[in-house]
């Protein structure tokens, strides 16, 4: 019988979080990483596994290749958990990408729907902005509606925007080149600590992404969606939905609006969740968390030594 922690969030990483040799660990360890990597290869067309174990990281950085990449490792983590814990917890999000590993690990949508769904989503996000065309940069050390109102200032026309707000004094911009450039200085200006242009090749969760959003709609509508078993908070609201018709509808507005990380957290915070776990490769979600909910628990697992340490403090 599964135990469900009313205190307890699973939380996601999307792109960015991607390294070769990410899962090695964990593969070496438990056999159903790999058999999670098998079922996505099988729906792909090509050898995942051997993409994520051996490179080259250039194509593990296509972002149609890091979104089933970072899918599949999310939900083989997951899967390993269930097998050896009955803790379940009773909240999930994931930061963009992860949005999607959170729906297959509270059985929204099926592993073999979401490797299919978010390899078009990559293509299509791809597709819409030819490399060059767009930009993303972090900011730090300024306020919310700092970076949104300078963003407004310079955009004489062009695109760029708030598009993760990822924890206090940290904002991503996202837009077409010339005008996140165009931010980027008057940030500087404005007396941002730091204003980095960040290494991807599609600005997300931006205006330039609508068209993508239209067509992955299309693709949406013929995937099976299920009412989560979890409370699960998306990036686009901050809230959860029941209705596979608002998920749907939540999952294409979040290609092209903001992923709002900052207010999730704090919003599960308020409810009671205590205990916050980086469910998937690296520990970016649990840097920015202890940053939102700094009297929360926050740990990650992505290999076993990482596993072990959350069934230890779980289990006491």
């Amino acid at each position: 019988m599964n135990e469900q922690n009313y205190n307890l969030a699973f939380v996601f990483p999307g792109q960015g979080s991607q390294s070769v040799g990410m899962v090695s660990q964990l593969a070496a360890a438990y056999p159903r990483v790999k058999q999670t990597f098998e079922q996505a290869s099988d729906v792909l067309g090509f050898d995942l596994w051997n993409l994520v174990e051996n490179g080259p990281e250039a194509d593990l950085n296509q972002t149609q290749n890091t979104q089933p990449a970072m899918l599949a490792a999310g939900v083989a983590m997951w899967r390993v958990w269930c097998e050896k814990t009955p803790i379940r917890p009773a909240w999930m999000a994931g930061h963009s990408l992860g949005e999607y590993t959170a729906l297959v690990c509270s059985e929204s949508i099926a592993f073999e729907d979401a490797i299919k769904l978010v390899a078009e989503r990559g293509r299509l996000m791809q597709e819409a902005v030819p490399v060059g065309v767009g930009a993303m940069a972090a900011i730090l050390g300024l306020q919310d509606h700092q970076v949104v109102n300078a963003c407004m200032d310079v955009a004489n026309g062009g695109i760029v925007a708030a598009a993760n707000f990822n924890a206090p004094g940290q904002v991503v911009i996202a837009g077409e080149t010339a005008a996140v450039d165009r931010a980027m200085l008057a940030l500087k200006e404005l007396g941002a600590k730091r204003v980095l242009k960040l290494p991807v090749s599609v600005p997300s969760h931006c205006a330039l992404m609508e068209a993508a959003s239209d067509k992955l709609n299309d693709i949406l509508q013929a995937i099976n969606v299920e009412m989560p078993n979890v409370t699960l908070i998306h990036n686009a609201d901050v809230k959860s939905h029941g209705s596979p018709e608002v998920i749907r509808y939540a999952l294409k507005e979040q290609l092209f609006k903001p992923v709002r990380w900052v207010e999730s957290v704090k919003f599960m915070h308020e409810q009671g969740v205590a205990g916050f776990i980086e469910c998937g490769p690296g520990k970016v979600l649990m840097g920015l968390n202890k940053r939102i909910a700094p009297d929360a628990i926050h740990m990650t697992m992505f290999d076993p030594e990482s596993l072990n340490n959350v069934l230890e403090h779980l289990h006491g």
